[in-house]
């Protein structure tokens, strides 16, 4: 049986100065006023160039971070292989807006892919289509699909709207043809709803383009949307009807007070769960779904949470699916979690870390929401903490 709470199995990996750095990380990130300080702070330091760069690459980033480049994060590539545990190497720069950013986002996507060829220990790769795209021509596409499906009609797309969406589309399927290609499984991230409808279309597109035989493409979805079980159901019939297997990412989600704010200042009904009961339940249940009909679909649970993690090996046991069946891997962000993918992993189960990368400037948006994200989730940071000071305390009373 599966322990959590096995503190010497989950850091294994790190040495004093680890936890130690840890130990005072969480001890920051629990405290909400010094969070929002640092968000407000950091960015200024560093537009105005004070020398706080190394500190954020000994610290924060060191912690949730693999390196600045690929070629970086080849130690924690191996540090997390040594404990059975796979990488999906995450270039997380944010914020992009033009043409040629865009696409060089997408060559680095694309080098992780190739990378993962030469690689076993990195068994995914992920993208965010707002990485490679204009965002206002992924709200266009998706109004003009939701208007499509409603039977409404809807204005024709400009000459310079169709070109846009057109480069969009190339890099999406450039990039999917390159996981294709090496037979690396590719997670598509999911975003805000006002966009999503788009990135669900494609993201089927490429299924029905790529995963006639091998899972290799993934669509990610966002339990704290209602309408997702419903939605599961729907797209279980559609990749029946296209003869392709269908690829999971199944996620809470991470967008949901900017949805409530946006769909109370639009007075439209807001699209996530009334409570964080509702969220569980759904993401539960989704498990069992999907599990039940896993001639069809592979899935990763991308989660920090111990009961859903749990309840998915159980699962697994109870329908006698090996622990090491490649259709169903567990994911958890670098950092964070060691307590569930490390026990896990123990206990032969299929895991995988997120390792974010990118040069520390560019990647200090995604910390700083790391940072304000766990400071939210209620009791995420406490039990973080928790399971360092009862592992410092455990190696302290072996060396007495």
């Amino acid at each position: 049986m599966i322990s959590f709470d096995n503190t010497e199995i989950a850091f294994r990996s790190k040495n004093k100065q680890d936890l130690q750095r840890a130990y005072w990380l969480f001890k920051i990130i629990g405290a909400p006023s010094i969070v929002k300080i640092g968000k407000l702070l950091t960015p200024l330091a560093l537009r105005l160039k004070l020398p706080i760069k190394g500190v954020i690459k000994k610290t924060i980033f060191k912690q949730f971070c693999g390196g600045e480049s690929i070629q970086e994060c080849d130690h924690a590539i191996e540090q997390l292989a040594a404990f059975g545990i796979g990488t999906i190497l995450d270039y997380s720069v944010e914020g992009k807006t033009q043409e040629d950013d865009f696409e060089k986002t997408t060559q680095i996507i694309i080098e992780t892919i190739e990378k993962s060829a030469t690689d076993k220990h990195i068994p995914f790769a992920v993208f965010k289509i707002t990485g490679i795209a204009q965002h206002h021509l992924l709200e266009l596409v998706s109004s003009q699909l939701r208007a499509t499906r409603k039977g409404e009609n809807f204005r024709e797309f400009t000459p310079s709207e169709k070109a846009g969406i057109s480069a969009i589309l190339e890099r999406i399927d450039r990039i999917c043809a390159a996981a294709a290609r090496h037979q690396t499984r590719l997670f598509i991230d999911a975003e805000e709803t006002w966009i999503q409808t788009a990135i669900d279309q494609w993201t089927f597109d490429m299924m029905c383009k790529y995963n006639q035989t091998h899972c290799i493409v993934y669509n990610t979805i966002q339990m704290y949307r209602h309408d997702r079980l419903a939605y599961l159901r729907t797209e279980l019939e559609r990749a029946k009807n296209a003869g392709i297997k269908y690829g999971v990412k199944l996620v809470r989600g991470a967008y949901m007070e900017k949805e409530r704010a946006r769909a109370q200042a639009m007075g439209y009904p807001s699209p996530i769960q009334p409570d964080k009961a509702s969220t569980d339940k759904d993401y539960d249940a989704a498990l069992d779904f999907l599990v039940a009909n896993r001639a069809v679909f592979s899935v990763c649970a991308g989660t920090h949470n111990e009961n859903s993690s749990m309840y998915l090996a159980t699962l697994l046991h109870k329908e006698q699916v090996a622990p090491n069946d490649p259709k169903f891997y567990f994911a958890q962000l670098l950092g964070m979690s060691d307590h569930i993918s490390y026990n896990l992993s123990d206990a032969g189960y299929q895991v995988a870390k997120y390792v974010p990368f990118g040069p520390v400037q560019e990647v200090l948006p995604y910390l700083l929401r790391r940072a304000d994200e766990n400071t939210s989730v209620a009791g995420q940071t406490s039990r973080e903490l928790g399971l360092i000071i009862k592992e410092r305390a455990r190696r302290k009373q072996l060396n007495a």
